[in-house]
């Protein structure tokens, strides 16, 4: 596919003039997907978006999937939903409604692998498919208010839009105060409590290895982008698969809803020592291999001085993207080999030869993470002789 870029969204000519109306950006980022979705309806490229919106009741941890038949319809898709959405839940709709004929699918990886494997069967003239890169979603609407509360401390009176854990090693939550004025609070990663990630990980993601939606025509991402800013400001990154991905961006950025710009760079260090680190003294991998996992993070002062030397020292853009891959490769591979064992891993072959390539490479130069797998190893053979 073509080199990754880095790219806006720009949906002022979407919001309505109605003072009655929602008129606010309410984007996560600058509005990338919305902005495709939007702009391949306008030239009718599709006829149908599916798309996640929230519930009836406007909140954002409620993720609902709905058919949008117009510009109103997606723009009620913006914004992240931070829980597992049941992105299929429409597929018998689709099937069964004549006038969808050609369909924008929207999606994460798992949703994305699920709909490709079908959408022969449900006889459409012809499918795109728009993904996000994706990690570590919580596994219920109340798991992504409790990460709110307890994790970053923010009570249920402050009206959060959503949160991203940041490529200044940060959690980034925004906030609108009711009248359209938008705040973050951000958080190091290091402060959080060692015993939040369990509860707020689905069981699903740490068996993922499709963090680059490598099914999807195009993916919008932001880990491989700078940061400059804050997140509804700053550049994100596109990559187009192609000629049906390239044909859909060409849609927004023809309807000036879409600035494409440079192509993403990677610097500062290498992503490789970062990634086994940050894997060894990860608190799912801790509990895992029976090493002591904090209640309480660190001290705020000790967090935001990790978090500074990190973001300058660290892989930034591209790197940093390739850090966050590495990562999330690894201690995937760990939970899987805890769950399944080597043996079962051998046989079945679960874990795709692309993650298995970079996990032997690993293996092979890290003595770190080399060890954390014989830890594994280690205990699987005592619990059966036991």
């Amino acid at each position: 596919h073509e080199p990754v870029r880095l790219v806006r969204g720009n949906l002022q000519s979407l919001l309505s003039p109605d003072k009655n109306s929602d008129n606010s950006n309410s984007a996560q980022w600058t509005g990338c997907v919305t902005a495709i979705a939007a702009s391949m309806l306008q030239t009718n490229m599709v006829d149908t978006v599916v798309c996640i919106a929230t519930n009836n009741e406007g909140d954002w941890t409620q993720p609902e999937p709905i058919l949008a038949r117009s510009v109103k319809d997606v723009m009620r898709g913006r914004g992240v939903k931070p829980a597992l959405a049941p992105s299929l839940k429409v597929l018998d709709a689709i099937r069964t409604d004549p006038s969808i004929r050609r369909l924008l699918f929207c999606g994460v990886g798992c949703a994305v692998q699920a709909f490709r494997a079908i959408q022969h069967e449900l006889g459409l003239e012809e499918v795109y498919v728009l993904g996000t890169n994706c990690a570590d979603n919580s596994p219920t609407p109340k798991a992504a208010r409790e990460f709110i509360q307890k994790g970053m401390k923010i009570d249920n009176s402050q009206k959060v839009r959503g949160y991203e854990f940041m490529q200044d090693f940060r959690v980034h939550v925004k906030i609108d105060d009711g009248d359209g004025n938008v705040s973050y609070v951000k958080k190091p990663y290091f402060t959080l409590p060692g015993s939040i990630a369990e509860p707020s990980i689905a069981p699903s993601c740490l068996a993922c290895f499709d963090y680059t939606n490598g099914l999807a025509d195009v993916v919008v991402g932001y880990m491989g982008a700078p940061l400059e800013g804050e997140m509804d400001k700053s550049y994100q990154t596109l990559a187009i698969r192609n000629a049906k991905g390239e044909s859909m961006v060409q849609a927004a950025t023809d309807q000036n809803l879409l600035q494409l710009g440079n192509i993403a760079m990677g610097s500062g260090a290498s992503h490789e020592k970062f990634a086994s680190t940050t894997v060894s003294s990860d608190s799912i991998i801790l509990a895992l291999t029976g090493g002591d996992v904090k209640e309480e993070g660190v001290p705020q002062w000790i967090g935001e001085a990790l978090a500074f030397i990190l973001t300058s020292a660290g892989p930034k853009g591209l790197n940093f993207a390739r850090y966050s891959i590495d990562y999330h490769i690894l201690r995937n591979y760990l939970h899987v080999l805890d769950s399944w064992g080597e043996e079962r891993i051998i046989k079945d072959s679960p874990i795709p030869t692309y993650a298995m390539n970079i996990v032997q490479q690993y293996l092979d130069s890290d003595i770190m993470f080399a060890a954390l797998h014989d830890k594994i190893l280690v205990q699987q053979q005592t619990s059966k002789k036991m």
